[in-house]
C-alpha cells in the first residue's frame, strides 16, 4: 500500500495537470459512472491529501475521495490520450494530458461534511500544515501498545507505512516492542520531526530513501540495494542482511499485520537504570 509521501505527491501532480482547467471525466469500467456524469465538463479546482487518503476538489463541495488501498494506481500520460481499458475507474482529461485510476480501494464523490468526517477520524499527518504532533503524542503516551503499531494506527498517526515505522525506530534506536506509554516527550518530538524531513524528501524525490550521507553506498564503499521498492534503507526488507551499522543481522517479524524490521543490537530496550522517564 503506497505511504502518504506517494499521496502527497499525487495530490501535487493531479493538480499541476488539471488545476483549473475543465476536464473531461469519464469511468469506463462503469462503477463511477454516475459521478462522473455530474462532474465532467467542470474545473478541478484544488487538490489535497490526509495520510493515504487524496481528495479531488470540484466545483465549490463536490469532492473525489480516493484511496489506493493494496492494489490502487494512478497513470498519468499526455495528450492524445490512448482508448481505455475496461479496468479503469475514473480518467480525467484534456487536451494536454490525461490519468487514469485503476484498482482503489475507494473512489467516490462525497460532499464536504462527508470529507470532514474523514479527516476527523485520522490522526495528524505529519505533511500537512495543520498537523499537531502533540494530538498524536497524547494517544501514544497513554497506550500499552507497541511503538510500532501505534505507528501503523491511522488514527494516532496518518500517512506511516510500513517502511517509515521500521525506519524511522531504527534511525532513533527505538526498541520497535517498547509501549507507547513509555516513549518521552523527547523522543517523541525527535520521531516527528524526522518523519517530517523524510517524507517530504519522499515527496520530492517519489521514493523513500532513510539512510544518512554518513551511510550511503557511495560512503560506506557498499553495494548499492537492489530492490523493486528502490530507495537505500537500513532494515525494511533486509531480513537475515547484517546490519549497515553494527554488523548484527536483521530481524523481522509479524507485528499488527506487516511484517516489521529491526535490528536487535542497535534497538535495544533501555535497561532499568537507563529509561528515562516521562516528565
Amino acid at each position: 500500500m503506497p505511504e502518504g509521501h506517494t499521496i502527497h505527491r499525487l495530490a501535487q501532480d493531479y493538480a499541476a495537470a488539471f488545476a483549473g482547467r475543465a476536464v473531461r471525466v469519464t469511468s469506463p469500467q462503469g462503477k463511477f459512472s454516475d459521478a462522473a456524469a455530474l462532474l465532467t465538463g467542470t474545473a478541478l479546482t484544488r487538490t489535497e491529501a490526509h495520510g493515504k487518503h487524496l481528495f479531488l476538489g470540484f466545483r465549490d463541495a463536490d469532492w473525489v475521495h480516493i484511496h489506493l488501498g493494496l492494489f490502487g494506481k494512478v497513470t498519468f500520460g499526455g495528450a492524445p490520450a490512448p482508448p481505455p481499458t475496461d479496468t479503469v475507474r475514473l480518467r480525467l482529461a484534456d487536451d494536454t494530458a490525461y490519468v487514469d485510476l485503476r484498482g482503489p480501494t475507494t473512489c467516490a464523490l462525497i460532499t464536504d461534511p462527508e470529507k470532514q468526517a474523514i479527516h476527523d477520524r485520522l490522526g495528524p499527518d505529519p505533511l500537512r500544515p495543520d498537523a499537531d504532533p502533540r494530538a498524536a503524542y497524547r494517544r501514544v503516551s497513554r497506550s500499552r501498545t507497541t511503538v510500532a503499531a501505534l505507528l501503523m494506527d491511522q488514527k494516532v498517526i496518518a500517512g506511516v507505512g510500513n517502511v517509515y515505522r521500521a525506519e524511522v525506530l531504527f534511525r532513533h534506536g527505538i526498541d520497535p516492542y517498547r509501549p507507547g506509554r513509555d516513549i518521552t516527550p523527547a523522543e517523541w518530538d525527535a520521531i516527528w520531526h524526522d518523519l517530517t524531513g523524510l517524507m517530504r524528501e519522499g515527496v520530492r524525490n517519489n521514493r523513500i530513501d532513510t539512510v544518512r550521507p554518513e551511510h550511503t553506498p557511495e560512503a560506506m564503499g557498499r553495494p548499492p540495494r537492489v530492490d523493486d521498492h528502490g530507495g537505500e534503507v537500513y532494515v525494511y526488507r533486509r531480513a537475515q542482511q547484517p546490519c549497515h551499522l553494527c554488523g548484527d543481522l536483521v530481524r523481522t517479524a509479524d507485528l499488527a499485520a506487516r511484517n516489521l524490521f529491526w535490528c536487535p543490537t542497535c534497538q535495544q530496550k533501555p535497561s532499568r537504570g537507563r529509561e528515562q522517564r516521562r516528565t
